[in-house]
């Protein structure tokens, strides 16, 4: 879905909406209070967020899953396979497709290895199996049945908790309020636009998202993305000096059709401007399609790296 624009300011249809958002924050809530998570043996690191949309929580995934690899562990994902057909498998990049396993397990299993199960105990014992000795919940912070050592909550600064309901009346997955004290940190995606910081008494890791170098002085750019808020991506790119003369909106985790595709291919031609995309769409494309399309690649830029390491490692030790 898109995400709708009554979830950043509170309004008429978010107010409707309410009584359906507060039941559905109250099951989570009840859920996560009752269920007590089964431990597994091996550490459980769990990078969620509590809004529904894009936050940047699978390229923080993965930068987490490269500074564990570097302490010598061999860490998998567990995810649940949101949008892919298969499960109870270990993805290979080489064999499974977006349609096969989801836009983002197969973006991951270029970092690591990735186990997917919509039961998270079952994805963690498959990975194990195959050797983890760390697991990386990808997602999942709502989630109670497997136990997480630590969870981290990642939040865009600039679009923060939105208008601070639960969907549908708004973004968030729960109330905030409950899920920050559940959580042991906060890890801030960009700029604290709406001032979140002073009202989150968690420690807080700041990241940014980072365009890997490229030139787009005075070229012309047709853009388009299926991810929560694609307005950052087309943001990124202008910020890179990008011409973007259009851009189109599809819903997270769209799979695209030839027909869509082709139209794009045609409708870039004719205003003269290379199309570029994520790569969470880029993977969705057929490779007969890919050559037509640009990927603007991203990579996390942490404020203090070394401390989300330390944090990491220093609570796993007194969990010990």
């Amino acid at each position: 879905m898109k995400t709708p624009t009554y979830w950043k300011k509170k309004g008429i249809i978010s107010f409707i909406l309410l009584p359906i958002g507060v039941l559905y924050a109250l099951i989570t809530r009840i859920r996560t209070k009752l269920i007590k998570g089964k431990a597994v043996g091996v550490p459980v690191v769990c990078i969620g967020n509590l809004t529904a949309g894009g936050t940047g929580k699978t390229p923080i995934a993965i930068s987490l899953a490269k500074a564990i690899q570097n302490k010598g562990y061999n860490p998998f994902f567990i995810s649940r396979g949101y949008g892919g057909k298969l499960k109870g498998i270990i993805v290979d990049p080489q064999k499974h497709t977006a349609h096969d396993v989801g836009d983002e397990p197969l973006l991951l299993s270029r970092q690591a290895p990735v186990s997917i199960n919509s039961d998270r105990v079952k994805a963690a014992e498959l990975a194990i199996q195959n050797g983890a000795d760390f697991l990386i919940m990808d997602d999942g912070f709502q989630n109670p049945w497997l136990k997480k050592d630590i969870s981290f909550v990642v939040v865009d600064g600039v679009f923060g908790f939105g208008n601070r309901r639960p969907i549908p009346s708004g973004p968030l997955r729960e109330f905030y309020a409950p899920a920050l004290r559940r959580a042991d940190a906060v890890i801030m995606v960009g700029e604290d636009e709406k001032r979140l910081e002073r009202k989150i008494h968690k420690p807080i890791f700041k990241a940014f998202l980072k365009p890997l170098a490229q030139d787009f002085k005075n070229k012309k750019i047709f853009a388009f993305a299926g991810i929560g808020r694609p307005e950052k991506f087309y943001q990124s790119l202008k910020n890179l000096g990008a011409d973007v003369v259009k851009t189109i909106d599809f819903p997270d985790h769209h799979f695209y059709s030839e027909k869509e595709l082709q139209q794009i291919i045609t409708d870039a031609e004719n205003l003269g401007a290379e199309v570029y995309t994520t790569s969470k769409d880029f993977v969705k494309i057929p490779v007969a399609f890919q050559k037509s399309f640009n990927v603007l690649e991203i990579e996390v830029a942490w404020e203090k790296e070394s401390y989300i390491e330390n944090f990491i490692f220093e609570k796993l030790k007194k969990i010990k």
